[in-house]
């Protein structure tokens, strides 16, 4: 099978983490958990952020689309993966592959660019707070947050489509999920094209928007350290806290697969960050933005309140 030639296959086989089969019930439930955890998270913030007034400002604006980003990050790889745990034949059709690969890529691509733009929004907030309004009103929110989709999207569009004309001499994904750099491992032959267009999407998509929000966070911290009360300093950090954590977590993990050289690790330490990046992180997110935040814990809790006082005036 790898030694031929043949770029039409109709479906790809997943190695996923067939040769642990004791660890593969472990994992299933393992990712089933953070899988739900996801689910429930991100729709209680998409939630709150729409029917709550007071949550109707423009960093909830961008968390919410942040959340729902997770949520089809997840949706597309995850029940896939669930699915072949407990599955002996571990495959995917080549339709399903590429709407796979695309959502992966796109949402990841779109979630770059709009922690920079999250990273924007808190250096106007707090370094120009009389402004604040004027500066990040509505229309130009909308605008940043679709700037963001579009980007990720057309990016996601042309990765995809390259990676999938490529001559393929097999259609055995040493992945759990058709993670691009793991499809394009099956190539004939090193294409010079596509390790260019990879390459510069993802510096245009990790390093430059990395370098936008340390330089965003130069000024925010020299704002905040010059705050004279400790309660001002306080609510700036816990502000920036939140988004900070994720940038890192996101980041870490987005830089180490696909800004290290192709030859370099193991495949199988490469399936375990794509995990913790695919489901730990989205995971994480609705709880780190609302551990110190007051305003979403009132919110979460009024939402809740009025749910629970539904149902009780159902049941009488």
């Amino acid at each position: 099978m790898q030694g031929e030639n043949l770029t039409s296959w109709s479906f790809f086989f997943l190695e996923g983490f067939s040769r642990y089969p004791k660890l593969e019930i472990v994992l299933f439930i393992f990712s089933l958990l953070m899988y739900l955890i996801t689910l429930l998270g991100n729709s209680i913030l998409i939630l709150i952020t729409v029917v709550d007034s007071r949550l109707q400002t423009p960093m909830y604006l961008f968390l919410g689309n942040l959340s729902f980003m997770d949520i089809c990050y997840t949706s597309a790889s995850i029940p896939t993966l669930l699915v072949n745990l407990l599955s002996s034949q571990k495959t995917i059709i080549f339709s399903g592959c590429a709407v796979q690969m695309y959502l992966s890529l796109a949402m990841g691509s779109t979630e770059c660019v709009l922690l920079a733009v999250m990273a924007y929004d808190r250096y106007v907030a707090i370094c120009s707070p009389l402004r604040y309004p004027v500066i990040m009103n509505r229309q130009v929110c909308v605008q940043m947050a679709t700037i963001s989709w579009v980007t990720g999207s057309l990016t996601a569009l042309l990765e995809t489509s390259f990676a999938l004309r490529i001559p393929r001499c097999g259609n055995l994904i040493d992945h759990f999920t058709c993670e691009i750099l793991a499809v394009l491992k099956l190539a004939c032959t090193r294409s010079l094209l596509m390790d260019t267009v990879m390459l510069v999407i993802s510096v245009l998509l990790l390093p430059i928007p990395m370098l936008l929000i340390c330089i965003s966070y130069v000024f925010i911290l020299s704002t905040i350290l010059r705050i004279s009360s400790a309660e001002g300093r306080n609510k700036a950090f816990s502000t920036c806290g939140a988004h900070l954590t994720v940038v890192i977590l996101y980041y870490g993990a987005a830089l180490s697969m696909y800004l290290k050289p192709s030859s370099s690790g193991s495949q199988e330490i490469d399936k375990i960050i794509s995990l913790l990046y695919g489901v730990l992180t989205p995971m994480l997110n609705p709880i780190i933005y609302s551990l110190r935040n007051k305003e979403v814990k009132d919110a979460v809790k009024k939402v809740l309140g009025k749910m629970y006082l539904q149902q009780t005036q159902e049941h009488l």
